[in-house]
């Protein structure tokens, strides 16, 4: 029985990909903030050491923040933790758990990324900019891991109604919103889901290094 590694799996798009993989069978690895602070160095450092002889056959980096700040209002508090949390992190994981992976000679790393990473928006300059910095992360460890039967691509879901979509949004928003995508609706987490799944199942044998935009249409206009 497989067994998948997945941050930020408590709600939306983390969720639906969690259920996703447990609906297939697979042995579900989903670290809360108390077992695992993604902002804190340290207890991210004690998580794999705790776990260092474990082996995942799928690592799916997902948990991410999003601070909406205009240059010249970037607070170092925000910076840092966006840095942390969306691209350091992801990093050391990676460093730590890939050794087993290459042992075995499979695995299947999947790097949320955001549409944000394709095309960008006023206030987004460090979550952009960590979100290009994670497919960095794939398009590199594409070619180091092939050889290991190792394929590590990057998602980045566009609009979705998970539940800070529709905190952060009224349904009016929302409306005006939808009427921006080609599609005419944001996407259900499920969807990313489903894509996120494939690329971690043994029917991706050959795709590895890609920027997989999910986004109705979005970033086509």
């Amino acid at each position: 029985m497989r067994k998948v590694l997945i941050t930020g799996a408590s709600r939306g798009i983390g969720k639906a990909i969690a259920e996703k993989f447990k609906e297939e069978g697979y042995i579900l690895v989903c670290p809360t903030r108390k077992e695992m602070d993604l902002s804190d160095p340290r207890s991210v450092e004690v998580y794999i050491a705790n776990h260092k002889d474990e082996y995942f056959d799928v690592i799916v980096n997902n948990a991410g923040v999003n601070e909406i700040n205009e240059i010249t209002q970037i607070k170092d508090d925000e910076l840092t933790q966006m840095m942390q949390i969306n691209l350091i992190s992801p990093i050391r994981l990676l460093r730590g758990f890939v050794g087993k992976m290459k042992e075995k000679r499979y695995g299947r790393i999947v790097n949320i990324g955001s549409i944000w990473a394709t095309v960008s928006k006023g206030g987004r300059c460090v979550y952009s900019a960590t979100k290009n910095g994670v497919h960095g992360v794939t398009n590199t460890l594409a070619v180091e891991l092939a050889p290991y039967n190792i394929l590590v691509n990057t998602v980045c879901p566009g609009f979705t109604l998970t539940e800070l979509t529709y905190k952060n949004n009224t349904l009016e928003q929302i409306e005006s919103i939808n009427k921006d995508i080609p599609m005419g609706r944001m996407a259900e987490p499920r969807e990313m889901a489903e894509v996120v799944y494939f690329l971690c199942s043994d029917k991706n044998t050959y795709l590895t290094g890609q920027k997989i935009t999910i986004d109705g249409g979005y970033s086509e206009k």
